[in-house]
């Protein structure tokens, strides 16, 4: 990354957007008093060299866990300062095109001599109105992403109640809990993680299952938390499969057989905590003598940037006589690729992966986030209707997650715990 170009290519253009929003800062101050400008100015320019100065210096540094996380929190605030100037910077780009336009037409269309014209074009300054929306938004979002780091353990339990016609009846009000995208390399607060825990135990689930990334990237960031997580128990079983992230493939290993290491080590830490991984494979729950099929696989993504590790057709293979199947997959865009067209007979799919991007806004009747350009479906119970089978539907839930990575804070998009009763 440090040494890419386009690396330096977005250095230079976070100095170019720095001298750009100052020229508003100028505008909006200049009837202070000068030691009053002097202050704004001088603490403009400290912190705006002080964040790119830490971005060039933050990829040569090497941090252990806690420092990785102070890290994390660093580059998050930066990389808000940088989102806040950019969307100031619409605002005053918005101006700007309006007073280039009122100046072009003050040129063609002013009556009188050259210099009347030019006096004209003089007159037409920077808007104050549009100049301070443009710095109320930028700090309102940057305000509201400083306000998300209080939100990352804030567990909201999602409830949903789902109908199928073919299951079986003894499995009538089984209630799931579905939690996804741990991420204990992020946590730091052990204590407030183990308060998610007990919220889903107080539920009192008869399964319990996990949709994958249960690391950010090494196995051994589950060593503080293992006596948190083991603490999950049902009577009919946990059990879980691997996301993108579970596999190491986001850090640097020395060898081959030190990555492979690794997973081995993390698919044992399932184990030790009392749940069954699922690898391409499917297993029968039975209860009162009736059964239904639990599919996992490995991550498998329709999106290029992620790997196709898991094999649908060999998990799903023998299961022909289970009337009610749920599939766990990690990535949501693994539903319309392959489930929806080639296994209809895919009652439900439990997701994770997308975070709802830890940000955006839910409200009833209405719900954005900027992952949703990204991902169709990214939070929440999606439903499809397979063309050749009528009555039945497959439905996807695609929960929220249960941890963070990256930004470690949440806007909107609140760290879930998923309740479905089966009916």
């Amino acid at each position: 990354m440090r040494n890419s170009p386009f690396w330096w290519v977005f250095i230079g253009f976070m100095v170019l957007l720095d001298i750009y929003i100052f020229q508003a800062v100028r505008f909006l101050s200049q009837n202070l008093p000068g030691k009053t400008k002097t202050f704004i100015y001088s603490g403009y320019w400290i912190i705006s060299a002080a964040a790119i100065i830490i971005l060039i210096v933050l990829p040569f540094l090497h941090f252990e866990k806690q420092a990785r996380i102070t890290r994390a929190t660093i580059f998050s605030m930066i990389a808000g300062f940088f989102f806040a100037k950019l969307i100031a910077a619409v605002f005053f780009l918005f101006d700007d095109v309006r007073r280039g336009i009122q100046w072009a037409v003050s040129k063609l269309f002013q009556q009188g001599t050259g210099a009347e014209a030019a006096a004209a074009g003089d007159k037409i300054s920077r808007s104050a109105f549009l100049s301070w929306a443009g710095m109320i938004a930028g700090g309102g979002l940057f305000g509201t992403l400083v306000y998300g780091f209080r939100n990352k353990y804030r567990y909201q339990v999602k409830r949903h109640k789902l109908a199928f016609s073919n299951l079986p009846k003894s499995f009538k009000g089984v209630k799931l809990v579905h939690i996804s995208d741990i991420h204990s390399g992020s946590f730091t607060d052990k204590e407030a993680v183990m308060k998610g825990v007990y919220k889903v135990m107080q539920e009192k689930p008869d399964l319990i299952l996990f949709t994958g990334d249960l690391v950010n990237n090494v196995a051994d960031e589950m060593k503080d938390y293992m006596d948190v997580f083991n603490k999950l128990e049902a009577p009919l079983g946990v059990y879980s499969t691997l996301g993108n992230h579970d596999y190491g493939d986001y850090t640097s290993w020395d060898s081959e057989e030190e990555k492979a290491a690794n997973l081995d080590k993390l698919k044992s830490i399932h184990g030790e905590l009392g749940w069954r991984l699922m690898m391409n494979e499917h297993v029968s729950i039975e209860k009162n003598g009736e059964k239904i099929a639990l599919l996992g696989i490995e991550n498998w993504s329709a999106k290029a940037r992620f790997p196709k590790y898991g094999d649908l057709e060999k998990a799903h293979y023998g299961t022909d006589d289970h009337s009610f199947k749920i599939l766990l997959s990690h990535d949501p865009s693994h539903w319309k690729a392959e489930v929806c067209s080639d296994y209809q007979d895919i009652d439900l799919m439990m997701a994770g992966h997308t975070h709802g991007m830890q940000f955006g806004v839910e409200i009833p009747g209405f719900r954005w986030s900027p992952v949703q350009y990204v991902y169709n479906e990214w939070a929440g119970l999606y439903e499809k209707r397979p063309a050749d089978k009528a009555g039945k539907k497959q439905y996807l839930y695609v929960n929220r997650g249960f941890g963070f990575i990256g930004y470690p804070g949440r806007v909107g998009i609140l760290p879930e715990i998923t309740v479905i009763e089966l009916a």
